[in-house]
């Protein structure tokens, strides 16, 4: 009796097969390779922005303040950046594509919980759990595609994964927004599983497998150290001026998170100078613009993602605008910096670099500025231009920047350069989004407390603004006297609460606009070197 093979086995054949387009040998392989690196890079970067548009409903959903809903961003953050140093040695004991896998496998497994966690702190972990696989990712997936190009096709490949990292920063916000409004938060995670599935589906059929044949000890303390360190030091910062927490600053859990912050980052500086293989080679800090440089990143990545949550809050709270309008306006940011970003590259390596380089932190601290003028009058002409300048210092910063940082690095260390300032650019992200959250809450509450001050139920202009808003519930509304006089009381505490919040948003764009212009500073004093005439 003939022997009928499993729709698996023919699968397995036909990529065992040389002349398939799936076997590694093929013209087409590398391609194929590509495009699930893209889908991968695309989920992971677009869960960093997706979430920002959906803050104000799981508040709602929760019933949780800003201090709260702020650990769905940087749990993320924070795990990414975690995992961002450990996973090339990972990849390098494990295997690329056996990690690749796994890092698909967590971040679906995130998702998924994500969209099934009925309380917030179930969200935060589920976060964590994203965040941890989007970290394996993020840095594995350009490995694995630098590896497979050829040197000569290897800056197309690379423009291309590029790609799908700047269409989720463009089109996250929008397809949140989308997803919010006509249907639940939840969907902007539960969309993420079926794709993963297609995803570790297509890892384990079509990419082969590739491993260093020795790799070092692993650095389990400096791990240990940072991923007890980075959420303690901000689990302080948010929790400072919390509502929850009376004793302010001085409440004995936030000195002793800052005592565990401390004892944990001194091991783990101390670690890095001494193991032989370091989880992050803290000694490249020392080439002069490479140092500055990542100085530079932080500060940017404290203004840039700090900042990048609060628009869609002040959007939704006091404009009105739906989670779908409020993620359209980021539209246009991710295609300018496309679009500069490239001949930012070229400018900088013709005129001196720190030019371009200004020009952007110029640009980004305007953006911020103009940010911190905003209202209930506020027309969209006036929030889409500093997004427009945003989008366009971004585009001008990151290519210079990175150019002039890696110039005196050594080939061989530049995978461990280039994973530093993604990981302190993350880092930078999560204590921004901490710093400006807290931030946030202390002056809403200082402009609630000035406003209420002023509101005087004895003076003529309160007294004579309940009596008109009075009438007016009478006349429209059809409201009793006495009721309407209430309903005119709550609309004026109402609204003063209103323009308190869009102080408090005002005041923190403002503080992001200082702190990018500060991070201009140290570019002044970067080296910059003529290229020699060959």
């Amino acid at each position: 009796m003939m022997r009928v093979a499993s729709p698996s086995h023919r699968i397995r054949r036909l990529i065992r097969n040389r002349d398939s387009m799936w076997h590694p040998s093929h013209d087409l392989y590398k391609w194929f390779v590509l495009a699930n690196i893209m889908i991968g890079t695309f989920m992971a970067v677009l869960d960093a922005t997706i979430i920002n548009v959906a803050l104000p409903k799981m508040m709602s959903s929760f019933g949780v303040g800003l201090d709260t809903i702020e650990w769905v961003l940087t749990a993320y953050m924070l795990a990414l950046a975690v995992m961002l140093p450990a996973s090339a040695w990972l990849a390098d004991h494990f295997g690329y594509k056996r990690m690749y896998f796994m890092g698909m496998l967590v971040f679906t497994l995130g998702s998924f919980l994500c969209g099934w966690s009925n309380n917030e702190n179930m969200l935060i972990f589920s976060r964590v759990i994203q965040g941890l696989g989007a970290g394996i990712i993020q840095p594995l997936g350009m490995a694995i595609v630098v590896r497979e190009f050829p040197a000569k096709q290897r800056g197309l490949a690379v423009g291309f994964w590029s790609i799908a990292a700047a269409a989720s920063v463009s089109f996250g916000p929008l397809i949140g927004g989308y997803l919010v409004d006509n249907f639940n938060w939840q969907l902007i995670f539960d969309i993420n599983v079926p794709i993963g599935i297609v995803g570790m589906i297509i890892t384990i059929l079509i990419q082969r497998e590739m491993k260093q044949k020795r790799t070092g000890k692993f650095d389990i303390v400096g791990f240990l150290s940072v991923s007890l360190f980075l959420p303690v030091i901000l689990y302080a910062l948010t929790e400072g001026n919390a509502i929850t927490n009376s004793a302010g600053w001085k409440a004995p859990y936030i000195l002793a998170c800052f005592a565990i912050s401390l004892v944990a980052f001194t091991v783990f500086v101390t670690t890095e100078f001494i193991v032989e293989n370091p989880l992050i080679d803290l000694r490249l800090l020392g080439s002069y613009n490479f140092g500055i440089s990542t100085l530079v990143t932080f500060l940017f990545g404290i203004g840039m993602f700090g900042s990048t949550f609060l628009l869609p809050l002040y959007l939704q709270n006091s404009l009105g605008y739906t989670a779908l309008q409020s993620g359209s306006v980021f539209l246009p940011v991710g295609i300018i910096q496309g679009m500069v970003a490239p001949l930012s590259g070229y400018i900088s390596g013709k005129i001196n670099a720190k030019i371009p380089i200004l020009t952007g932190i110029i640009l980004m601290s305007l953006s911020f500025y103009l940010n911190s003028h905003l209202s209930f009058l506020t027309e969209h002409a006036a929030i889409m231009l500093p997004l427009y300048l945003r989008g366009l210092g971004m585009g001008i910063i990151f290519s210079a920047l990175l150019a002039v940082s890696l110039v005196d690095i050594p080939k061989e260390k530049m995978a461990q350069a280039s994973g530093i300032n993604n990981v302190v650019r993350q880092l930078g992200g999560s204590f921004g989004v901490a710093i400006l959250a807290t931030f946030l809450s202390t002056r809403v509450s200082f402009h609630t407390e000035m406003y209420g001050g002023a509101l005087q139920s004895n003076s003529p202009e309160y007294q004579s603004t309940v009596k008109n808003l009075s009438e007016t519930f009478v006349h429209n509304a059809g409201s009793s006297g006495a009721i309407a006089r209430k309903q005119a009381q709550y609309m004026v505490v109402s609204n003063v609460s209103k323009q308190a919040f869009i102080e408090g948003v005002n005041d923190d764009f403002l503080v992001a606009s200082i702190v990018t212009l500060i991070g201009g500073i140290p570019i002044l004093f970067l080296r910059v070197r003529k290229k020699k005439k060959v």
